[in-house]
C-alpha cells in the first residue's frame, strides 16, 4: 500500500430526518465575495468512477477509515466492522460504544485504532488483534464525541465533543496515575435523557452494559481525562471534525504537530501542543467561514478544505491563512471530505459524490448512496487507487479511481514511481508566468513544490518579491558534519514556471497539463523545461539525505519567472541573502544535448538585450490616397529606414565598437568543436562538412546576433491606411565579455544618431524591455570535472547505435536532405536538424526492437566524455548568482535536441530523467570533497 491512512470524521449521531433539495443557485463565491455563475450541476459529468464492490450491513455507516490492509467502518448502532481490501470479506464485528461510533482515526504507524461515539468515550484498540487497549472519557458529561485525532509524536489523544469542548489524554501518563473511580464512568452516570422518568415514573431503558456481546467494549485499562486537560468552549457549537498536521512552517507552529477543529459556530481552529504540558492546546488562529458549521475537513499539503452546512467547501491556503476561495459544491451539506492523487472529493446529505481537480473544477458527479453519504477515505492498495464511501442506507461503496494522478506521500524512501509521481503532479499545476489567470496555480505550484521538499527533510521557505508575484521556493537539505561552516554548499537554481500551451488545434498528443508516457518519453508541459531536471536534482539529494551520506547543504532556489525575464528574482535573492548564506558552487540544468544521443556539458550562454523601437508622428492615421505623398514623414517608412542602418550584409551589427570586446577563439575550444563535430557527423552526415558545421555552432553560440522580432503599427488592419505610429520589437544576442549595460547605451545612442540624420519631423522612443548578462564558465573546475566524471560513469559507453529519438517505423518513413540551400549554400545547424528532423509521429504506432537489419553505424562501447558546448539562449540568474556569491557555476543539460521545450508536445526521455537524478547524486556527494575555489 503506497497511499498514507486518511481519515474523516463526520459529525452527527444519527442522519437527519429530513433532507432539503432545493434547486443548485449555480453560483460560485470567489474570496473577495465576488459572485459568479456557473454550470449547474448535472447527475454526471465527465467520467464517473466504477463501483468496485459494494457492502451492506443493517445499520448506517457514519465513520470510516482505511488503513494499510483494512476498511473500518463504524456504525449506527455502535460497531465497528472491518472488511479486507483483499477481498472484501468481513473480518471482524466489534460491538465497541453503547451509542453511534461517530469518529475512527488510525494512528500514522498503523497500531492504532481510535473510535468515538454517543457514549461519551474513546475507545483504543490494537490492529493487530482487535482488543481494546484502552477506554478513555472525561470526568464532564461530554455529550457525544463526534471525532477523535492522535498525535504520535506526543502520544496524545484528543476528542471533540458535543458540549464544545476539546479534551486530551497524554498516554505516557496512563501507568502514573491512580486508577480512576468507576463512580464517574459515563455508564454509571445519570444520563439526561435515558435516565429521566417517562410515564408512570418509569424511566427509558438502557442498554445493559453486561450483556456478552459487549465483553469486548469492556476489555482495556480504564483512562480518565482529567480537569486541566479540558478547553471549554472550544468553539461556541458542536465540534465536528478534527485532524492533525505537521506544523506549516510558520513562526507559531515550525514543524511541530497542530490540530485543526471545525465546529458548529462556522470557525476552523488551529492549536499549537505543547508537548512539556501533556499535550496541551493553545489556540492559533481561527478561520472564520461564515453562520453555516464546519462538518468536514481535509489537507493537501498547506491547503485546507472545510465542508459546510448547506453545500459550500472554503479552501484555506494555511501558509497566508487566506481563504482561497469558496466553492458552492453541492445543494445541502457537505458531510465528508478526502483528498487524494491532487483531487478533491466530497459527498453529503443528498447523496452525491463529486470529484474537483485543484482548480477546483467539477470532473465528475455521481450518485454514490441511496441516502446521505455519511463518510469517505481514500487508499491505494496494491496499486488500485480507492476511493470509499458509506451511507445512511447501510451501505460502504468502493470506487475505483484509478484516473487520479498519484504523487509520492509519506515516506522519505524515494524510487523511480515516486519521482514519476512527484512529476506527474508539478506538471499538472499550470505555472504559467506570463497569465494572470494562472496566478493562482503558480502558487499551487510553487506550495506543492515547498511540500516534496519538506517531506523529505528540507528546511524550506516562500522568498517573496517585492512586486508580489510568483515566490521563490527556497529549500536547504543539511549535510554532515553537525557544524554548518564547515560544511561546503552547493547552489541548485532551477524554475517552477512554464511556458503556454494552448492545445486549441490539437497540436499535442496529450493533454500538456495531464503528464503521460508514451514509448520512453514523457509528454506535458514543463517536464523537460524545468521541472523535471528540478525535481531529479531534489530526489538526488533526498536519497543521499536518506542514506546519511550527505557531507554538503544542497541550497536550492526554485523561481517562478524565469519565463518573463526573472522578474523580481534578484531582489528576492538580495531580500535573503543572509539566509541563503555562502555559496561554493552554482548548478542548474535548464537546457538541451545538442543532438539525442551525446550527454553534454554546458559552459556558456549568450546574453540579451530586448527592446522596443517606436516612431510616432503628432499627425493622426491617415488615407494614403488622400494624404499620401513625397512630402509625408511616414512613421513606418522611417522606422523601416532606422532599422536597416543597425545591420549589414549577412547580419554584421553596425554599432561602432560594437565587436570590440569579444574574445578570440582559444586552442581549447576548438579542439572542443573538433571533439562536437566529430561525434555529430559521425551519427548524422548529412549536417555537411566538418568546418560548416563548426562555423554554424560557433555563430549560434559565440558570435553576437541581432533579431528583429515583430511590427506594430496604429490604425485599422487595411492596406490604405498611414498608420500615425509603428513599432518594432527587437533583441540583441551579446556574448561573454560584452557589457550589457555598454551595449544598451550604444544601441540606444546609434538608433537617435540615425534617427537624427533622417531628418524627418516625428518622433523617437527607445524603451528596453529586458536584459541579460551572458555567461562563460570554466569547463577545467573542479565542478566541471566532477559532473564530466559523473557523466561518464552514469551513462557509460556511448554506443554508436543507440538513437535517442523515438525510433522511426516504416508507417512513418523519413527522407533525409542535405542541410544545404539551392544555391548549395551550407544552412545552419538546428535542432530539427540535428536529431533528424524528430516530429513526434511515431508515437501513434508501436516501436519496432532494433534488430538485424538496423542501418545504424555501430561503434565500439567505450567510456567517451560528453560533449562541451555553449548555448545560444540565455538565462538572466546564471551570471548574477556567480557574482553575488563570487562562486563558479556550471550547467548541466538534462534533456535531448528533441525535447521541443517551448514547443508543442515537449517531452523527456524517461532514462535521460533518471540518470540525470543519478548524476546530481554523484556531484553532491563527491564535489565537497574536492578543493574549494
Amino acid at each position: 500500500m503506497d497511499f498514507p491512512t486518511w481519515s474523516v470524521i463526520d459529525r452527527t449521531a444519527s442522519p437527519s430526518p429530513s433532507v432539503s433539495l432545493h434547486e443548485d443557485t449555480g453560483l460560485e463565491r470567489l474570496k473577495n465575495d465576488t459572485v459568479v455563475r456557473r454550470p449547474r450541476e448535472t447527475s454526471a459529468v465527465g467520467g464517473s468512477p466504477t463501483l468496485f464492490h459494494r457492502v451492506k450491513h443493517n445499520k448506517s455507516i457514519l465513520a470510516l477509515v482505511v488503513s494499510e490492509s483494512y476498511i473500518y467502518a463504524g456504525t449506527q448502532d455502535g460497531c465497528i466492522l472491518v472488511w479486507s481490501l483483499e477481498t472484501y470479506e468481513l473480518i471482524q464485528s466489534i460491538t465497541a460504544h453503547r451509542g453511534s461510533v461517530l469518529g475512527l482515526h488510525v494512528s500514522g504507524e498503523g497500531e492504532l485504532l481510535f473510535s468515538s461515539g454517543g457514549d461519551g468515550i474513546v475507545n483504543a484498540w490494537c490492529t493487530r488483534s482487535l482488543r481494546r487497549l484502552y477506554s478513555i472519557y472525561s470526568v464532564y458529561d461530554v455529550g457525544d464525541v463526534f471525532c477523535v485525532a492522535y498525535s504520535p509524536t506526543l502520544k496524545t489523544i484528543y476528542m471533540g465533543a458535543q458540549n464544545t469542548s476539546i479534551q486530551w489524554y497524554d498516554l505516557k501518563q496512563k501507568d502514573l496515575r491512580p486508577p480512576p473511580t468507576l463512580q464517574s464512568h459515563p455508564s454509571f452516570r445519570s444520563h439526561r435523557f435515558f435516565d429521566s422518568k417517562g410515564p408512570g415514573g418509569i424511566p427509558s431503558p438502557r442498554p445493559d452494559a453486561r450483556r456478552p456481546d459487549t465483553v469486548r467494549a469492556l476489555g482495556g485499562q480504564l483512562l480518565e481525562i482529567e480537569r486541566q486537560h479540558i478547553v471549554q468552549y472550544a468553539h461556541f457549537g458542536y465540534v465536528y471534525c478534527m485532524l492533525l498536521a505537521k506544523g506549516l512552517g510558520n513562526k507559531e507552529t515550525g514543524e511541530e504537530d497542530i490540530l485543526i477543529s471545525g465546529g458548529g459556530d462556522g470557525t476552523i481552529k488551529l492549536w499549537s501542543l505543547d508537548a512539556k504540558a501533556g499535550g496541551a492546546i493553545t489556540e492559533l488562529v481561527a478561520l472564520e467561514n461564515g453562520d453555516n458549521s464546519v462538518l468536514s475537513l481535509a489537507l493537501d499539503g498547506t491547503f485546507l478544505y472545510g465542508g459546510l452546512a448547506e453545500g459550500d467547501i472554503n479552501i484555506w491556503d494555511l501558509d497566508t491563512r487566506q481563504l482561497v476561495r469558496s466553492v458552492k459544491a453541492h445543494r445541502d451539506d457537505v458531510h465528508t471530505l478526502s483528498v487524494g492523487w491532487g483531487i478533491v472529493f466530497s459527498a453529503g446529505a443528498t447523496g452525491f459524490a463529486k470529484k474537483f481537480n485543484q482548480r477546483y473544477e467539477c470532473l465528475c458527479r455521481w450518485q454514490a448512496h441511496q441516502g446521505l453519504v455519511l463518510a469517505s477515505a481514500v487508499a491505494c492498495y496494491r496499486g488500485q487507487r480507492i476511493y470509499v464511501t458509506g451511507g445512511s442506507d447501510d451501505c460502504i461503496a468502493i470506487w475505483d479511481v484509478n484516473d487520479c494522478d498519484t504523487y509520492p506521500i509519506g515516506s522519505s524512501k524515494t524510487s523511480n514511481e515516486k519521482l514519476l509521481g512527484s512529476l506527474a503532479r508539478l506538471v499538472s499545476y499550470r505555472t504559467v508566468s506570463s497569465d494572470t489567470q494562472y496566478a493562482g496555480e503558480c502558487r499551487r505550484g510553487a506550495s506543492y513544490l515547498r511540500s516534496l521538499f519538506k517531506r523529505f527533510g528540507a528546511v524550506t521557505e516562500m522568498l517573496t518579491t517585492e512586486d508580489h508575484i510568483n515566490p521563490v521556493v527556497y529549500a536547504r537539505f543539511k549535510g554532515k558534519p553537525s557544524e554548518s561552516a564547515q560544511r561546503k554548499k552547493i547552489l541548485f537554481y532551477g524554475h517552477y514556471d512554464v511556458i503556454a500551451a494552448a492545445n486549441d488545434h490539437s497540436k499535442w498528443i496529450v493533454d500538456p497539463f495531464l503528464m503521460q508516457g508514451i514509448n520512453g518519453y514523457l509528454y506535458g508541459r514543463g517536464v523537460s523545461d524545468n521541472k523535471g531536471p528540478v525535481l531529479a536534482a531534489l530526489y538526488a539529494a533526498a536519497e543521499l539525505v536518506s542514506e546519511q551520506s550527505l557531507d554538503s547543504d544542497i541550497i536550492f532556489l526554485i523561481e517562478g519567472e524565469e519565463e518573463c525575464g526573472s522578474r523580481g528574482f534578484e531582489g528576492a535573492i538580495h531580500k535573503y541573502k543572509n539566509l541563503i548564506g555562502d555559496i561554493d558552487w552554482i548548478l542548474l540544468a535548464n537546457s538541451y544535448w545538442l543532438d539525442d544521443d551525446i550527454p553534454c556539458l554546458t559552459y556558456g550562454l549568450r546574453g540579451a538585450i530586448h527592446a522596443t523601437v517606436q516612431v510616432e508622428s503628432n499627425q493622426p492615421d491617415l488615407h494614403s490616397g488622400v494624404d499620401g505623398s513625397e512630402l509625408m514623414d511616414e512613421p513606418l517608412k522611417d522606422l523601416v529606414m532606422l532599422l536597416a542602418t543597425l545591420t549589414g550584409r549577412q547580419g554584421r551589427i553596425n554599432i561602432p565598437g560594437f565587436y570590440d570586446p569579444v574574445l578570440p577563439v582559444t586552442d581549447a575550444e576548438i579542439e572542443r568543436y573538433a571533439a562536437i563535430t566529430e561525434a555529430l557527423l559521425s551519427r548524422n552526415p548529412e549536417l555537411g562538412d566538418p568546418q560548416s558545421l563548426t562555423a554554424s555552432l560557433m555563430s549560434r553560440w559565440r558570435d553576437a546576433s541581432l533579431t528583429i522580432h515583430r511590427f506594430k503599427v496604429s490604425g485599422p488592419e487595411n492596406s490604405t491606411v498611414i498608420p500615425h505610429r509603428a513599432s518594432v520589437t527587437l533583441s540583441l544576442r551579446l556574448v561573454p565579455n560584452q557589457s550589457t549595460a555598454q551595449i544598451r547605451q550604444d544601441l540606444i545612442s546609434f538608433l537617435e544618431d540615425q534617427f537624427a540624420n533622417l531628418g524627418t519631423k516625428n518622433n523617437l522612443s527607445i524603451q528596453v524591455d529586458h536584459q541579460a548578462e551572458p555567461w562563460l564558465g570554466d569547463p577545467e573546475n573542479e565542478i566541471f570535472r566532477t559532473l564530466e566524471a559523473a557523466i561518464m560513469e552514469v551513462w557509460g559507453p556511448i554506443n554508436g547505435n543507440r538513437r535517442g529519438s523515438v525510433p522511426l517505423t516504416k508507417a512513418f518513413p523519413k527522407v533525409h536532405t542535405p542541410v544545404t540551400s539551392p544555391t548549395g549554400k551550407s544552412q545552419p545547424a538546428t535542432s530539427s536538424t540535428l536529431t533528424n528532423g524528430s516530429d513526434h509521429s511515431s508515437v501513434a504506432v508501436a516501436s519496432p526492437t532494433n534488430g538485424g537489419d538496423d542501418e545504424s553505424t555501430v561503434y565500439a562501447d567505450k567510456p567517451r566524455r560528453p560533449l562541451y558546448i555553449r548555448e545560444g539562449g540565455s538565462i538572466p540568474s546564471i551570471r548574477f548568482l556567480e557574482t553575488e556569491f563570487n562562486a563558479p557555476a556550471a550547467h548541466l543539460p538534462c534533456g535531448q535536441a528533441s525535447d521541443s521545450a517551448h514547443l508543442d508536445n515537449e517531452r523527456l526521455r524517461l532514462s535521460n530523467l533518471y540518470k540525470s537524478r543519478d548524476i546530481f547524486k554523484k556531484v553532491f556527494r563527491e564535489l565537497p570533497r574536492k578543493q574549494t575555489r
